[in-house]
């Protein structure tokens, strides 16, 4: 009997120690081995990483193991793991996965690897290739025989693959690992998994993942990646500010009385508070109060000049479904019933009939901002008020000169830029910037040259360390060697005008003179009308012929 009793120990014995040998997800996927075990909420598809891990399919390699350098063909694969995060909690957190192939090779549509030839880190990637199909072993086998092989299309805890209809290429298996649990998936160089954070506790936590490919016996690994990732309470949230004249958006000072633009952005990217009612309570410091806004965008203007701190404080209401009614006394002084919540904060889950937006039951959450700025004079406004061509002689008329005449309102600019473009103003042909000292009032003079005569678009910017304004005018140049034709013309068409006026009054008096006499009526005297009339023009412009006609010297003016 003892001899069985003794057999049976050592049974038992071997059992312990082969359990302790046996390696478990967390000794392969956790970067931290002597982590303590915690207790944790279940991820919703997760397992835990306490599950035994199948070293013979899926190899383990420590970090150094020379087995790394051999695994891939022309060098080592990276994995690249990225995350939305921080995530408000209850919202999903998204992550990543990219692998990057050394250079000069790539993944095509059928999921084989594609080496480039004669391809160097300096010339581009040429057309001889070379195509290596890790899965032409298994082309002739359906999804059905091939996963009736449990040597393959199993993953490391030995559950199937999922059947995918592109499952010949998917060639790796992606294995993450948080929170003391892991997930496994199958796909091809990239792959993206979403975690909600309903059972996650805030704080900072890490993602891990490690990338196997299919090999003709067994997985090999290739590559590894972690990631941080933050779960918080607090909505994350940042806010935009610009403004019509500021020079530098990213230095927190702005222009007084001009208005500026704050514009909240709310990191959402899994659209958790697209349902939620969101409200934005503004005090922007400078005692105008308080002022509770629904949108996003909101300006305001600054009246006077300083530091000020701006905070921000903005609520969602977001619906939830409602716990059953537990039957509780009445609370004789309030008309709203307050539940515990399910969510791992302090947030409560409110039933209500008034103050929430409809009947349902609803979490709040809260997103803080606060930052300082500084309001400084700056430069208002521009205007050109006037433009004038100015004349040069023939010899010096290798461009045509324009003043233009500019003031401003507000600060003393420090710089002038002037942009020549088109006459749509969307081309640029040149641009000339200087430096300007005035002491007493803005009001300045620009003489800038022009190289052919035509019409052009003018943008003149004024500016200071802070802040800058913009005037715009179309402008039309002529050439300087045409300004001395153009103005010829000019005077021989005002003289022409003088000699037309002359004339028209030398021919009304002597048509006065000598108006012709009627002599007996009907068509005849109309004739002879006529004839008198244009015998008086002849007379005006022939005057030395006519004094040769004796009928006109011995009685003028009498016909």
């Amino acid at each position: 009997m003892s001899r069985v009793c003794h057999h049976l120990g050592f049974l038992l014995l071997a059992e312990a120690v082969l359990c302790t040998a046996a390696i478990r997800f967390q000794d392969v996927l956790s970067q931290d081995r002597t982590s303590p075990v915690t207790p944790y909420k279940k991820l919703h598809g997760w397992s835990s990483d306490q599950n035994e891990w199948n070293e013979k399919l899926y190899p383990f390699w420590e970090e150094g193991d020379p087995r790394w350098k051999g695994c891939w063909k022309g060098g080592r694969v990276r994995a690249k793991l990225v995350t939305d995060s921080p995530a408000l909690v209850g919202s999903n957190v998204t992550f990543v996965v990219t692998l990057q192939f050394p250079k000069c090779q790539r993944e095509d549509n059928d999921g084989n690897i594609i080496y480039e030839r004669n391809c160097t880190q300096d010339t581009p990637a040429s057309q001889d290739q070379y195509v290596y199909n890790r899965t032409k072993w298994m082309n002739n086998c359906g999804w059905e025989n091939c996963t009736s092989n449990h040597s393959h299309n199993v993953f490391p805890d030995g559950r199937p693959f999922p059947h995918h209809s592109d499952w010949r290429k998917r060639n790796f298996v992606y294995l993450f690992h948080t929170f003391g649990q892991y997930y496994q998936n199958t796909g091809r160089f990239s792959t993206t998994v979403s975690v909600n954070t309903a059972n996650i506790t805030l704080g900072k936590h890490v993602m891990e993942v490690s990338i196997y490919r299919r090999g003709h016996s067994t997985y090999v690994p290739i590559a590894r990646a972690s990631s941080i990732y933050v779960v918080t309470e607090k909505i994350p949230l940042f806010v935009n500010m610009s403004q019509k004249n500021d020079r530098n958006i990213s230095d927190s000072i702005f222009i007084k009385d001009s208005p500026i633009t704050f514009d909240v952005k709310i990191h959402d990217p899994s659209y958790y508070l697209n349902n939620s009612v969101i409200s934005y309570k503004w005090d922007f410091g400078d005692g105008s109060g308080l002022f509770v806004s629904s949108s996003s965008i909101t300006p305001h203007t600054y009246a006077l000049q300083g530091n000020f701190t701006l905070n921000l404080t903005v609520q969602a209401i977001i619906p939830v479904p409602c716990k059953p009614v537990t039957h509780t006394p009445p609370m004789p002084t309030s008309a709203v019933t307050i539940e515990p919540s399910s969510n791992p904060d302090s947030s409560t889950t409110v039933k209500t009939t008034g103050d929430n937006p409809d009947g349902g039951c609803h979490i709040y959450r809260y997103g803080y901002y606060r930052t300082s700025i500084s309001i400084v004079e700056g430069i208002l406004e521009v205007n050109i008020i006037q433009m004038t061509n100015i004349q040069v002689t023939e010899s010096q008329a290798e461009n045509s000169l324009v003043d233009f005449v500019v003031t401003c309102q507000g600060s003393l600019p420090t710089d002038v830029c002037t942009v020549v473009s088109d006459p749509t103003c969307q081309m640029s042909q040149s641009v000339v910037c200087d430096p300007i000292i005035i002491t007493d009032k803005c009001l300045l003079t620009i003489r800038r040259a022009f190289d052919e005569p035509g019409t052009y678009c003018i943008n003149i910017t004024l500016g200071d360390d802070t802040s800058q304004a913009l005037a715009s005018a179309l402008v039309s140049v002529n050439g300087g060697s045409s300004s001395g034709t153009t103005e010829g013309v000019f005077i021989f068409l005002g003289l022409l005008a003088v000699f037309v006026l002359i004339v028209a009054f030398v021919l009304y008096k002597r048509y006065k003179q000598y108006k012709p006499i009627e002599r007996r009526p009907g068509q005849a005297e109309n004739q002879e009308g006529l004839s008198a009339y244009f015998s008086n023009f002849k007379a005006i412009f022939f005057s030395r012929s006519n004094e040769k006609d004796p009928l006109l010297k011995s009685k003028p003016g009498i016909v």
